[in-house]
């Protein structure tokens, strides 16, 4: 898929994005329903959202310039 020439999304790109959101969806579901204390499942199901949101910018753009990084 390729909106620009700058953006060369491949199928790997989908899989990893579908496994990285299919698995946060799934792991806030156990929380949800695991977690009897209101306040705890806020605090971890946003903890596992952050999370999720950095895992994702660092494979976009490379934010901590790790090895994940898509650079």
């Amino acid at each position: 898929m390729q909106f620009t020439d700058e953006v060369k999304w491949t199928l790997f790109d989908f899989i990893v994005a579908a496994v990285l959101l299919f698995g946060a969806g799934l792991t806030i579901d156990f929380i949800i329903r695991k977690v009897k204390r209101t306040k705890y499942r806020i605090i971890l199901s946003v903890a596992l959202l952050a999370m999720l949101i950095l895992l994702w910018a660092e494979l976009a753009v490379g934010i901590f310039e790790t090895l994940l990084s898509g650079n």
